[in-house]
């Protein structure tokens, strides 16, 4: 098995952000591994879905949200005596954990999937590249199969009160 020493946690605050967080946080913490999270904020999917009537305040919110939200995942970890490093970007997902994962040459990606049509999510990039074929690392996938009862024991625990951390942009 290959020994991974730097993990990049991709981390939105869902469900299936929740899972992957968990799992990544547990092979980090067994391999004592430098651990990095990534939120991500797609403003392009915003725009669209807003029909390109975003002002720019609601820009900031949803900044501030993936901020806080980023927060969350950090302050998770080291509640949990994982020390790791935030990270935030503004862009598609698939590049920004791309280009995140090559800049710190981390050696496994960590993302959540909830069960639908396709991999879409967090597999399928700008023009249909693939993260697969975007990174040179191993990638682990959380699933949550569709239909999946709520984790309420894995989320309760998840939600315990955290403990601050820093968070770089």
């Amino acid at each position: 098995m290959a020994s991974y020493q730097k993990i990049l946690l991709c981390y939105d605050g869902t469900r299936e952000g929740r899972k992957a967080l968990r799992h990544g946080a547990n092979l980090a913490l067994d391999l004592k591994a430098e651990t990095h999270v990534l939120a991500v904020v797609d403003m392009r999917s915003s725009i669209a879905q807003s029909a390109g009537l975003l002002t720019d305040m609601a820009c900031g919110r949803f900044e501030d949200a993936a901020r806080d939200i980023l927060q969350e995942g950090v302050d998770w970890l080291t509640e949990r005596g994982l020390p790791a490093q935030g990270h935030f970007a503004f862009g598609h997902p698939i590049d920004e954990i791309a280009n995140l994962a090559e800049s710190l040459k981390v050696d496994l990606v960590v993302v959540g999937h909830r069960c639908r049509s396709g991999l879409a999510r967090w597999w399928m990039g700008a023009g249909n590249t693939p993260l697969l074929d975007r990174v040179s690392c191993s990638i682990l996938v959380a699933v949550c199969p569709a239909g999946e009862s709520a984790e309420a024991e894995e989320d309760a625990a998840y939600a315990a009160k955290p403990v601050k951390a820093e968070v770089s942009a």
